[in-house]
C-alpha cells in the first residue's frame, strides 16, 4: 500500500471592508472558487458563519508526499494573502 499524506490548514480571516454577511459571502465565494480551481483543494467555512467581518476557512489536500502537500497549502495561503480585502489573522497547518 502506498503512503498517503493529508494536509489540513485553518485560516482565520478578517475583512474590514465587509459591511454585511452578503459582502463577506461574496469575498469568500471568490476565494474558495479560486482555491478549488487552482489547487484542487477541499475548502469550507468552518467557523464564524454569522459574523460579517470574520471567517475561518478549512482547507484539505491529499498527496503521496508531505513536501508536496506543504507546498500546495503554502501556495494557497499566498493566494489568500494576495486578496486586498482580506487579512490573515492566524493560520495553522498540520500534516496527518
Amino acid at each position: 500500500m502506498s503512503d498517503m499524506v493529508v494536509g489540513v490548514c485553518t485560516v482565520e480571516l478578517f475583512m474590514s471592508d465587509s459591511q454585511s454577511l452578503k459582502d463577506k459571502r461574496q469575498v469568500l465565494h471568490s476565494i474558495k472558487d479560486r482555491l478549488r480551481g487552482k489547487f484542487n483543494l477541499s475548502v469550507a467555512e468552518v467557523e464564524g458563519q454569522d459574523l460579517w467581518q470574520k471567517a475561518v476557512l478549512g482547507m484539505a489536500c491529499v498527496a503521496n508526499e508531505g513536501g508536496h502537500v506543504n507546498q500546495v497549502l503554502e501556495q494557497a495561503l499566498n493566494l489568500i494573502r494576495g486578496v486586498p480585502t482580506v487579512e490573515i489573522v492566524r493560520s495553522q497547518m498540520e500534516l496527518l
